[in-house]
């Protein structure tokens, strides 16, 4: 029973980490307001593409972690609070131990992560700029793109370029 569990518990936190973190920040990722508004557009000219690490939100998996953890972990704890004391007292007592424990592990899921993302040096208007992108290094290519302005400062230079399809 108890390897059962062990192995129910670590597979609900590989399964809690489904989620993708950092897709919301990609360069053609946009929020439900994004859409259908006009959005200044402008072609820029990458001069260089470089890899880089990006720190994006990881709070989807940590809270998904946290309440798949507290669900196990009551479970498990009534199960060895009957099982063990037989009494329902103790099945409640280790419900709620349980719980806590389970919420207390799903915490152990980072709050942030780094995921691979760009860095990009172009020209706009004379001026030499750069921008870090969440995405693939193959996604981009020194040459003309179109930078998208969700903001006044914020820049989503889209990908230039396609990744290798892998063959199966």
């Amino acid at each position: 029973m108890i390897k059962k569990s062990t192995f129910a518990f670590f597979s609900l936190f590989a399964l809690s980490a489904c989620a993708t973190p950092g897709e919301e920040d990609r360069a053609n990722s946009y929020t439900a307001d994004q859409v259908n508004s006009r959005q200044e557009a402008k072609v820029v000219n990458i001069l260089a593409v470089l890899p880089a690490r990006v720190q994006v939100s990881n709070a989807q998996n940590q809270r998904a972690a946290q309440i798949g953890g507290a669900l196990l972990g009551a479970g498990l704890g009534v199960g060895l609070g009957v099982g063990v004391g037989h009494s329902a007292g103790l099945g409640a007592l280790g419900g709620v131990g349980g719980t806590a424990a389970g919420a207390g592990a799903g915490s152990l899921v980072p709050g942030k992560v780094m995921v691979d993302g760009v860095s990009l040096t172009y020209t706009q208007d004379g001026h030499t700029y750069n921008s870090a992108q969440v995405g693939k290094i193959c996604e981009y290519k020194p040459g003309q793109a179109i930078m998208v302005m969700t903001n006044a400062n914020v820049t989503r230079i889209q990908a230039n370029a396609s990744c290798p399809v892998q063959k199966s």
